[in-house]
């Protein structure tokens, strides 16, 4: 009998199976342990869990299969050949999240820091390969140092496998980056390729340069957190989809949210029984949204009445606040639901509230999700900033997306829609299947005090009266313009619908369109504006 790295094997002239057996469960029994108690009690001294704590927590009991348990790295120097732990540092494989497949893998912080090597790399290439072919999800658990440095550029081109197969599945899987800890320098474009990052605060951090580099070169002082923190990337840059304060209620949210997806851009999103009865009425709209457009009110709530049994997932729920993008249920079918947020800068349409729409947009037609839209918009925001900083090509991302889906698209109108930010926000005329508006609706060009403003401009400053008179030619252009049946009158609408009968009619609706085919034409791809 030999002793390698501390544990008996049997020579291999004479075990016995029986013998190899035992041999394999102590191997095993090494692995699963880790790399030490201390490693362990030091990560969740940190308020973290291990990796495999973590799957445990995603997937269901008992479902998950590890792929190369056994993988070591073959490195030398540096004192790299007397440490050569299982797994390298990583936990990779499938299990099911409510009985759907899934892939996972998962850093293990205690080895190496989690840092990637050419072993650790080639691993998680695997199991992303895996993913693809199986047309399932794939989820990755993030918590490493980088690039392991004693492996050198090996290292480096491991990265590079890994973002070609993020661009690979993109719209073919649905892709969720779980941040657990730290995530610098490349590794940090990973999750950036993905489809969802989410973030757990005080413990996981995103950026490409860290704190003492940015104070070497520019001379500024900032925490991690500061620099690259969970609430900094939900509310600021918006690289972060959601937020939260532990690792527990962040993995049950992840799980909810792959309840809301399919396995893959051949397949539907799961449908569930309902409850909430499709006919229910909804008075409270009649009072909920006023038929004063300079009111505000909260658009959530409006949503809140519409859904199934009230419930949604926000995404991007605390960056560009003036537009809402939510998954939600609508008759036990998954929906995506764009809306305008008058609550926040009275829901006008900015540079970020476009980007995050448009991505929104084409997340949900990858992967066959269709399109609810809730329209009450002033308009672009104005301004110098917004036009330096390019809300024209912003702007059209949104617009590209709308023109570029497939899916049901349904809109509707609750109030103002003026201007081109109605025509963006999938008007019948970019290609929305159904459009409805409720009676309070304002379609128009601009609003009718600036459009007077404009038209009668030279009525208004040579009359005796010019307040007078311009409040009444507003009340003209009103009228004949901007009435709540001008739009259905020219087949701009298709219903002037009862707010409480909003739920059926948008249920019946996607009914009738879940069979809808689109034909487009052949091409490599498109060139959205960036």
């Amino acid at each position: 009998m030999t002793v390698i790295n501390d544990n008996p094997r049997v020579s291999a002239e004479s075990a016995t199976t029986r013998e190899r057996v035992a041999e394999l469960g102590m191997v095993r029994a090494e692995a699963l342990a880790g790399p030490s108690e201390k490693a362990t009690a030091a990560q969740h001294a940190k308020g973290k869990l291990t990796a495999r704590e973590r799957i445990e927590l995603l997937v269901d009991p008992g479902s998950f299969r590890e792929v190369e348990q056994l993988r070591r790295h073959r490195a030398t120097g540096f004192g790299l050949e007397a440490k050569k732990p299982y797994t390298d540092g990583v936990i990779t494989g499938w299990g099911t999240v409510e009985g759907r497949t899934v892939f996972v893998y998962a850093h293990d912080f205690r080895i190496f820091g989690g840092a990637l090597g050419e072993a650790h790399a080639t691993k998680i290439h695997k199991i992303m390969d895996m993913a693809i072919a199986a047309g399932a999800p794939l989820v990755s658990l993030n918590d490493g140092a980088g690039a392991r440095i004693q492996e050198g550029v090996s290292a480096l081109a491991g990265y590079g496998g890994i973002f070609q197969r993020n661009t690979k599945a993109s719209g073919v899987i649905p892709q969720i980056s779980v941040m657990l800890g730290p995530c610098a320098g490349g590794a940090a474009y990973s999750p950036a390729l993905t489809d969802f990052v989410f973030m757990v605060r005080e413990t996981s951090q995103m950026f490409i340069t860290g704190p003492d580099v940015v104070k070497a070169v520019t001379g500024e002082e900032i925490t991690q957190n500061g620099l690259g923190g969970a609430d900094v990337h939900a509310e600021t840059s918006g690289v972060c989809h959601f937020a939260y304060d532990d690792e527990e209620t962040c993995i049950a949210e992840v799980r909810y949210l792959l309840s809301l997806l399919p396995q893959n851009n051949r397949a539907f999103p799961p449908c569930v029984p309902c409850t909430d009865p499709q006919s229910r009425r909804s008075e409270v709209l009649l009072d909920l949204v006023p038929a004063d457009g300079n009111r505000p009110y909260d658009m959530a709530k409006v949503i809140e009445e519409l859904v199934d049994d009230g419930e949604y997932l926000e995404v991007h729920e605390r960056w560009a606040r003036n537009i809402i993008c939510a998954l939600a249920r609508l008759g036990g079918q998954v929906v995506g639901i764009v809306a305008n947020q008058p609550q926040s800068l009275a829901g006008v349409l900015d540079i970020e509230a476009s980007e995050k729409g448009a991505r929104f947009v084409q997340m949900c037609d990858a992967f066959n999700i269709p399109i609810v839209t809730l329209l009450d918009v002033p308009g672009f925001l104005p301004g110098v900033d917004q036009e330096h900083g390019g809300i024209i090509r912003h702007g059209a991302k949104l617009l590209y997306a709308y023109c570029n889906a497939t899916v049901p698209r349904i809109s509707l109108i609750l109030r103002k829609a003026y201007g081109g930010a109605y025509i963006v926000m999938d008007s019948q005329s970019i290609g929305a299947d159904l459009t409805y508006a409720w009676p309070t609706n304002e379609i128009a060009v601009m609003g009718a005090e600036g459009a007077a403003n404009v038209i009668f401009r030279r009525q208004i400053a040579e009359a005796d009266d010019p307040d007078a008179t311009r409040e009444r030619m507003v009340k003209e252009y009103k009228a004949e313009l901007m009435h709540p049946y001008y739009a259905a009158e020219r087949g701009l609408v298709d219903d002037v619908i009862d707010p409480a009968e909003t739920r059926e009619v948008l249920i019946r609706s996607l009914t009738m369109l879940r069979t809808k085919q689109a034909d487009v034409p052949s091409r490599k791809h498109g060139n959205p504006p960036q």
